[in-house]
């Protein structure tokens, strides 16, 4: 990953946002990383990867709940108190 500071990313705008669609940049202030600039490309990438986790989260969640009993019928009632 390339790192620059705060004043060079400001300063060179136009360079930082050519470098980022090869790859994430990240932007230090004193010595500290304040910030990372991706492309829209790894965004939506890394977005879906999370629709894509939740989604699987949910199926365990919902298949330990089949396997202890519980019915669509039983949720209704839970969400509707």
């Amino acid at each position: 990953m390339r790192y620059v500071s705060d004043s060079d990313a400001k300063q060179r705008l136009a360079a930082l946002l050519d470098t980022v669609q090869r790859g994430p940049v990240t932007i230090r202030r004193e010595d500290r990383e304040v910030a990372v600039v991706i492309s829209p490309t790894d965004f939506k990438r890394l977005r879906s990867n999370d629709v894509e986790e939740f989604q699987r989260f949910c199926n365990r969640v919902s298949a330990r709940a089949k396997a202890r009993g519980s019915t669509q019928e039983m949720l209704d009632v839970l969400l509707n108190e």
